[in-house]
Parts: structure tokens; C-alpha cells; sequence
């Protein structure tokens, strides 16, 4: 797809996907645990408003984020604990303002920046449309885990068109993060929306494609879902092996969900 957002979209979208969030954990025991384990709920909550706060101060203040990232990245999974450990003490007032205040500097910091502009973050610069597209492919994949825990089914949107693309886009590094060399065939994607529109991406005449739902697609490239509970059709060796280490969220190869659920 070419006809990408613009940023002020992108975050209309965040925004939304914040607050559909919000409204779901202030119905939700804060002590349930989630699928990604060993969190629940709460550390899903800190783990959104620590990385909220990151992402403020590598948009309004990059200098200062570069300046503490190579100590972060020698022990992310240390720095990430720290965010969790800060929060455990907090009341689930204190908790949910801590968390506005910080999606709020990170939704005014993204909206500020000039076209052209690099973000840094834990992995290669970002435009602002990408960063604020992360955030939100963040915000949609640790809410599946909320919605997860408490067994509700959260009614898909169209915003899922940017998980969609982000998971496409994120092909490659779902093999550079295993070490492996992806294939040089074009894969064709081909999704039905929430809404009944056709979302495309890549060569209409590619031999490899994938077909079927958004929502399948983003549970699988998020991995919230495995692959056989999805409807996903892959047809080609190139298709049916992305499938299997689709991966779009930075980090290390994650564990993904075991069949038959979300857990």
C-alpha cells in the first residue's frame, strides 16, 4: 500500500488505541495474569507507560536518549524490570495518572516533530509515521494480552491497518533476528479489513502470497496467535516460511503462543 497516513492519522489512531486500552484495564483486576508471562496486568500497564516515557524523551530530546542507550542495550532486560519495579508500588490511581502523563508526552513529543525527522529507538531511526506506527502495534499487542487475561473479545478496527503494514514491512527482520537470509521471492499480502475493504501489499503477479484476515495477520505478526489458529492461506515455499517466523516487534525471537488459544 503507498498511500500511507500522515502522522497526524497515525496518532488519531494511537490515541484511540490508548484509550480503548485504558477503558478495558480500569475494568480488569490489576493482579490478573496475562499471557506473557510472568507479567499481568499491572506490568503490562508499566511496561506501556515506561517505554511511553522513552519514546517522549528519543522524540523531544534524542541527545539524551542516545546518551544512555548503549548501557540500556548491554541489559534491556534489566532496564525493562527497572520500569516494572518502579511502578509495583503505585495505587491503581496513581498507576493510571502515571500512565496518562506519560502517553501524553509521548502522543505531544511524536506530533511536534518535523517531517524528515530520525527518531532514535532500540533498533535502526525511525520516521515519525513509523515511530508513532510502532507505538501503536505496541499498544494493540500488549492489549490483546489484557483482553486475553480477562476473556474478552475485543471488536477489531481498521487501525489494525497499520499493524498489518508494520508486519509486512518487518519481513526481513523477522529472519535477520534468527540469523537467517530471507528468501529473495516478493510475497504478495492480501487482507480482508474489519471494515470489508482489500488491503494489499507487494507485486500482484508474485507466485508467493498470504491471504486472509487483518486481524489474523496482526495476531500472527505480533505473535498473539499461533499460526494454527489463524485462517492464514500461504501459498508458496517463501509465503509459508515467513509465516512460520513472522515477527514484528523489535527484540529477540520471541516464544510466540502455543496452538489452541492464547496461552
Amino acid at each position: 500500500m503507498s498511500d500511507r497516513p500522515s502522522l497526524a492519522a497515525v496518532l488519531d489512531d494511537l490515541r484511540a488505541e490508548h484509550e480503548d486500552l485504558r477503558a478495558l484495564v480500569a475494568r480488569t483486576d490489576l493482579d490478573l495474569p496475562v499471557p506473557a508471562e510472568p507479567w499481568d496486568v499491572r506490568d503490562t500497564v508499566s511496561h506501556l507507560a515506561g517505554f511511553d516515557e522513552e519514546a517522549a524523551v528519543a522524540a523531544a530530546r534524542p541527545e539524551e536518549f542516545l546518551a544512555g542507550l548503549e548501557e540500556v542495550v548491554r541489559d534491556i532486560d534489566g532496564f525493562m524490570q527497572r520500569k516494572l519495579d518502579a511502578r509495583r508500588g503505585l495505587s491503581r490511581q496513581e498507576l493510571e495518572a502515571d500512565w496518562r502523563r506519560c502517553s501524553d508526552a509521548c502522543l505531544d513529543a511524536v506530533a511536534a516533530l518535523a517531517p524528515g525527522t530520525k527518531v532514535p529507538w532500540y533498533g535502526p531511526p525511525m520516521s515519525p509515521v513509523s515511530f508513532a506506527t510502532a507505538r501503536l502495534m505496541e499498544y494493540w499487542a500488549h492489549g490483546q494480552d489484557v483482553a486475553d487475561a480477562a476473556g474478552v473479545e475485543r471488536v477489531p478496527t481498521d487501525r489494525l491497518r497499520h499493524v498489518c503494514h508494520l508486519g509486512v514491512r518487518t519481513r526481513g527482520f523477522s529472519y535477520a533476528v534468527r540469523g537467517l537470509e530471507p528468501p529473495p521471492s516478493e510475497v504478495r499480502v492480501e487482507l480482508t479489513a474489519p471494515s470489508g475493504a482489500t488491503w494489499t501489499w507487494g507485486p500482484e503477479q508474485a507466485a508467493d502470497r498470504v491471504t486472509g484476515s487483518a486481524h489474523d495477520f496482526c495476531l500472527l505478526v505480533t505473535q498473539r496467535r499461533h499460526r494454527a489458529d489463524t485462517a492464514l492461506v500461504a501459498e508458496g515455499a517463501a509465503a509459508d516460511e515467513w509465516l512460520g517466523v513472522a515477527q514484528c516487534f523489535a527484540g529477540p525471537p520471541g516464544p510466540g503462543r502455543a496452538p489452541g488459544g492464547a496461552r
